[in-house]
């Protein structure tokens, strides 16, 4: 009797220890899980994958170093180590990195100083330009310059030309003036009437544009002079075919033309666009092919009043000293046009734009092999360099060299999905059932109240969605049970990509609520 006693309190104290045992080791596993939720993002247990950040579960631009919950009362998800950080970026390999040849530069501040380009070719200073051509009939005695191009001075001999009304006017000339002088104790009336046939036939002399130093030696020789000599009225070059010796000329017939080439003209041809940023007074630079390792500097002197409708271009002329006589009329050349003071701003390379036509675009280096797409407002470009009105931020890394291969592999994974945050393995979508509440007649968003979604841990709520296309959802009724899958657009847009009716679905309509923070619905 006192042996089975004994037995039975030896089991009675067996079963108590055992559950204290047990009740001890789960309180110890209970406080343990807790502090394991309030743990940094980078308290992680050994073995298992680092926790970098938490992201907003519903696709939102927004992170926390630690597990919290957003208004909905739905739970952060963890981004871990090696995962791709964002839905508008890509991570490459180091391996790939190095096999494209991918290459950074950081964004700083630097002055820059927009240059126009343009072409244009060299023309005659119109202001240099002089033409020989006598104001009386005549013959060509002699010529003692009679080839294309070449060089005068000023007051040069050009020509010994023969005209019987010269010859004549020479003549009345001298008798007048001899007249005039032999008269001179002769009367007031007598000498007034000669001294004015006198002037007279001065005056036609010069009218015929012969010079003072011609009509003195007239006057002291005393005998009319049978050719004239005509001289070059400035220096340059001869740019017209010279007459030929015993030719007959008229009045007004140009025997020379010459140009003074110690200054030239380039007209340029400046888009439009670019038309606004020339100013007159502008420096420049030309290079033309005959001497490229040569610049000539000149000035923006003009700006002519025209457009060329069909080129879209308009004319600009740039002044050029041409002392060494290097540039030709008719040369073709590159201007670049400087359009003010330099200034200081935030530049990046232009090799790290890509252009679309609709929209410019950089990729930023985050470190670690991981890029992002964004953005970006250009201003002017020079020296290799382009302005950056926003978007970037000084610091920041820019890819240079193999940008255009990594935003193609970019934009295949956003295209496929797979760079959407929190999109499920197949990067193809998230499939959900629920009940079109009501579809808006102008903008065409659906207000959709779904079940849980496993592939993104959301909970049972109401929400908006834009269909991709009009038809999508054309045949359903608000109010019915539908099956249907989305994407992830960008951050905080869903969008429906297939929707058709689910008979067989569990959800029954249901009219919306007012939605509020505290609610389990949410609207974006």
């Amino acid at each position: 009797m006192n042996a089975k006693l004994l037995i039975g309190v030896v089991a009675v104290v067996v079963v108590a220890l055992g559950a204290g045992y047990l009740l001890g080791r789960g309180e110890r596993e209970s406080v343990a899980q807790g502090s394991a939720a309030t743990a940094p993002a980078t308290a992680t247990p050994s073995g298992e994958r680092k926790i970098l950040y938490y992201r907003n579960p519903m696709g939102l631009p927004d992170t926390s170093p630690t597990p919290k919950k957003d208004q909905m009362g739905m739970d952060y998800i963890p981004v871990y180590e090696g995962e791709d950080t964002g839905g508008s970026g890509v991570k490459v390999s180091a391996d790939r990195i190095q096999a494209l040849g991918v290459r950074t530069e950081p964004v700083i501040r630097r002055a820059i100083e927009r240059t126009v380009r343009a072409v244009g070719t060299i023309e005659v200073d119109e202001r240099g330009q002089y033409t020989v051509a006598p104001k009386f009939e005549g013959w060509i005695e002699k010529l003692h310059v009679n080839t294309t191009g070449q060089p005068v001075a000023r007051g040069q001999p050009l020509a010994e030309v023969y005209s019987p009304e010269l010859v004549s006017a020479q003549r009345e000339y001298l008798v007048a003036y001899r007249a005039s002088r032999s008269m001179a104790g002769a009367g007031t009336e007598a000498q007034q009437g000669v001294k004015q046939l006198s002037d007279a036939a001065l005056e036609r002399l010069r009218n015929w544009d012969i010079s003072d130093e011609q009509i003195a030696r007239l006057r002291d020789s005393g005998e009319p002079r049978r050719t004239l000599t005509l001289t070059s009225p400035a220096g340059g070059v001869i740019v017209k075919d010279p007459p030929v010796a015993g030719m007959r000329f008229m009045p007004g017939d140009a025997l020379f033309r010459i140009a003074n080439l110690s200054n030239v003209w380039l007209v340029a041809e400046v888009f439009e666009q670019d038309l606004g940023a020339v100013r007159r007074g502008a420096t420049a630079s030309l290079h033309v092919d005959a001497y490229p390792s040569r610049t000539f500097p000149g000035t923006v002197t003009f700006i002519y009043p025209t457009l060329n409708a069909e080129a879209r271009t308009a004319r600009v002329r740039v002044e050029l000293a041409n002392t060494e006589a290097l540039l030709k009329p008719g040369m073709y050349g590159t201007v670049q046009i400087s359009t003010g003071a330099a200034r200081e701003t935030l530049v990046v390379p232009d090799s790290a734009v890509i252009d679309s036509g609709t929209k410019q675009t950089v990729l930023i280096a985050l470190g670690d092999g991981r890029f992002e797409p964004r953005e970006v407002k250009l201003g002017v470009r020079g020296d290799g360099l382009v302005e950056v009105l926003s978007g970037l931020k000084d610091g920041e890394a820019v890819v240079t060299r193999a940008n255009f291969l990594i935003d193609a592999e970019s934009n295949l994974k956003a295209a496929l999905g797979g760079m959407t945050a929190g999109a499920n393995a197949s990067g193809i979508g998230h499939q959900a059932v629920g009940t079109l509440d009501d579809v808006d007649a102008k903008s065409g968003v659906m207000t959709i109240t779904h079940d849980p979604v496993p592939s993104l841990k959301w909970p049972k709520m109401t929400m908006e969605f834009v269909p991709a296309n009009p038809a999508i959802g054309a045949k359903v009724k608000p109010g019915s049970p539908i099956r249907f899958e989305f994407v992830e657009r960008k951050p905080g847009e869903w969008v429906v990509t297939k929707l058709e009716p689910a008979a067989g679905s569990t959800t029954k309509p249901v009219t919306p609520k007012p939605i509020t923070p505290k609610t389990e619905a949410h609207k974006h």
